[in-house]
């Protein structure tokens, strides 16, 4: 399975167009993050869209703190995510979570996943995704491998 989603997200990155320089990024597209009291990691996943302009604004206009259901937001806090966060490019989505250092994610999203209406965000959200729509949110997302990290100043 992770072979079959590393093959797919390696077609569907040379079929992107190609991404805007940094320079070229308008200046509100820096995010301040909080500080956090406790040691922390992130998770990084990707997901594509279905390339159609009214779908990718629909999913958005869902994803608004006005829209999103509550049940949604307080199941990534009951099992345990800090912050997150989903940034997108044409039809590519990026996911951010940070969590406590010891979160363990397979058992922490098998916990969601079981939570009240997760699994009916997961259908509604079905629609917007170039994924198998009877897919687990965990098979639709693929984990990112970090590969470069600012190291510390000597």
């Amino acid at each position: 399975m992770i072979l079959k989603a590393t093959l797919l997200f390696a077609l569907v990155a040379m079929a992107l167009p190609i991404p805007v320089k940094a320079q070229e990024a308008p200046a509100d597209y820096g995010y301040v993050q909080a500080a956090q009291p406790r040691p922390v990691k992130r998770y990084c996943q990707t997901l594509q869209l279905k390339d159609d302009p009214e779908l990718i604004a629909e999913y958005e206009k869902w994803h608004r703190s006005d829209n999103i259901w509550k049940e949604i937001t307080d199941g990534l806090r009951e099992v345990g995510v800090i912050d997150s966060e989903i940034y997108r490019h044409g039809t590519l989505l990026v996911m951010i979570l940070t969590v406590p250092a010891d979160f363990d994610f397979q058992v922490q999203m098998g916990k969601l996943a079981q939570l009240p209406r997760q699994a009916e965000w997961e259908e509604l959200m079905a629609k917007y995704q170039a994924s198998d729509p009877n897919a687990a949110s965990s098979e639709k997302w693929v984990q990112m491998k970090r590969v470069f990290k600012l190291p510390p100043q000597d």
